[in-house]
């Protein structure tokens, strides 16, 4: 966006966060696709069983590339695309991402064989890879920095939580009450909505970076941070011992390690080491890590504990998540207020020490009429979430100038999809505990003993996770103002 844009976001009106009616069309839009995105890693969850009958998918392991195909590549070229956004101009990109995302979509929803569904699935991947940055990079230079801008990144933060919520209910009912392709063509409807919404009102003049491409970069960056991703996605069924698991690991580690190499020398790089090394990005960048791969992950032992030990139907699971859904909705909306009172280091603490407590608390669920527990505590965990990462992302997009927005939304978003992590992990601690207890218990118990060792250290974790942002965060924060 040019100066004058700029200063047009400015002159709307900033009163204590406030934002003009042109903001809030700004806002809803980018927001849609935050909304879009989030709604499309969730929805078809619910669905995939009926996914894999009505086309004939070979078995559970091929079924769940259902998933993973959209994954993978949205992970992996999320640097590349926040680099991409900054050459090419931001809102180009984002509206040929969410043109694709939308035309991916409706080629998912008519799919008639497994292998076309899992190509426009991967389709979905690359267009949200366009998407996510760009959108927080429209988003950070449209609001200035300060309350509007917060304002902006906690409804954001709370529209792609409530996305996921929304996604893992609406995909039992309309798998219920519908069909499967349901799932798909709703994302053609939002997608529509949004690209209508973005040519009327986004700003027609963009930030443009003439620099030349970092190719190496790119590939070592992309090959990297998708073979990690495969390794840690298909690790728990494959075996973390068997050689695609391992090699994935080894191959991830190795292109990472030479990306650094090369950004190190190249006059234009994909991500500048002096950006990456600032402490308000690599340390908020782990913040986020935790945050949204510890969150994530216990949202599926939740649906683990709900299906398989309390015996709730997909819709009664999708229901159940219904507190944690508007915990994280009111965090959102409440999120500008609490990082001005407590600073932006401050709320990201708290917003971990809820979340830490909150997951931790479901130690203590029970083996039946769990309900209120669980509500109660997910509904915590949401809470703390949102306000958290919201603190994250409004540290790690502080103090850059605007031609460094596009690099810095793509790294912003990357722990939502490396936090794959997390829950590998979580599964890891489910599995041995379980394993450990089958001898002595009934199978449902020796699950619940599972998921107690698991969500204990998660809520371990976050409280780790809190410490360390009061330690290392502090004085570069407040130094930033």
């Amino acid at each position: 966006m040019a100066v004058a844009d700029t200063q047009q976001a400015h002159s709307d009106g900033e009163v204590e966060g406030r934002l003009s009616a042109r903001g809030r069309l700004i806002l809803f839009t980018l927001c849609g696709a935050t909304f879009m995105t989030g709604l499309d890693f969730s929805v078809v969850t619910v669905a995939l069983p009926e996914i894999g009958r009505d086309l004939g998918f070979a078995s559970t392991g091929s079924l769940q590339w259902v998933a993973t195909a959209c994954l993978l590549p949205t992970a992996g070229l999320l640097p590349l695309f926040g680099r991409v956004c900054d050459l090419v101009g931001r809102r180009r990109l984002f509206l040929v991402g969410v043109t694709l995302f939308s035309a991916f979509s409706l080629a998912a929803g008519l799919a008639g064989s497994p292998g076309l569904l899992i190509a426009a699935r991967a389709g979905q991947g690359v267009a949200a890879a366009m998407i996510a940055p760009t959108a927080i990079a429209l988003m950070t230079t449209a609001f200035p920095e300060g309350p509007q801008r917060t304002r902006a990144l906690g409804v954001n933060g709370a529209v792609l939580s409530l996305g996921f919520v929304l996604g893992t209910l609406g995909g039992g009912v309309i798998t219920s009450g519908l069909n499967w392709r349901w799932t798909m063509l709703i994302l053609v409807i939002i997608g529509v909505l949004v690209l209508v919404c973005a040519l009327s009102v986004l700003p027609k003049n963009d930030v443009r970076v003439p620099v030349r491409l970092d190719i190496p970069g790119a590939l070592l960056a992309s090959t990297g941070l998708f073979a990690l991703v495969y390794g840690i996605s298909t690790g728990g069924e494959a075996g973390w011992t068997a050689w695609t698991t391992v090699g994935s690991l080894v191959l991830a580690v190795v292109c990472l390690g030479a990306f650094l190499r090369v950004e190190k020398r190249h006059v234009a790089p994909l991500v500048p080491l002096g950006l990456l090394n600032r402490p308000t990005v690599k340390w908020s960048g782990l913040i986020g890590l935790i945050t949204l791969g510890l969150c994530g992950g216990t949202t599926v032992l939740l649906s683990l504990y709900m299906q398989d030990v309390l015996g709730y139907s997909a819709l009664q699971t999708g229901a159940g998540f219904l507190a944690e859904g508007v915990a994280a909705l009111v965090g959102g909306i409440y999120a500008a207020r609490l990082i001005g009172a407590w600073g932006k280091v401050g709320a990201m603490a708290v917003g971990l020490v809820v979340q830490g407590l909150g997951t931790a608390g479901m130690f203590f669920l029970p083996a039946a009429d769990g309900l209120v527990l669980l509500l109660i505590t997910s509904g915590a965990m949401g809470f703390g979430h949102v306000l958290t990462v919201v603190a994250f992302i409004t540290t790690m997009t502080s103090g850059l100038s605007d031609e460094e927005q596009g690099v810095a939304g793509g790294l912003s978003q990357l722990p939502q999809f490396v936090g794959a992590i997390g829950t590998a992990g979580l599964a890891a601690i489910v599995t041995a505990r379980t394993d450990s207890l089958s001898g002595t218990t009934t199978q449902e118990l020796a699950t619940l003993g599972g998921l107690h060792a698991a969500v204990l250290t998660a809520g371990g974790i976050c409280l780790v996770g809190a410490a360390i942002a009061v330690a290392l965060l502090r004085r570069p924060v407040a130094a930033l103002g």
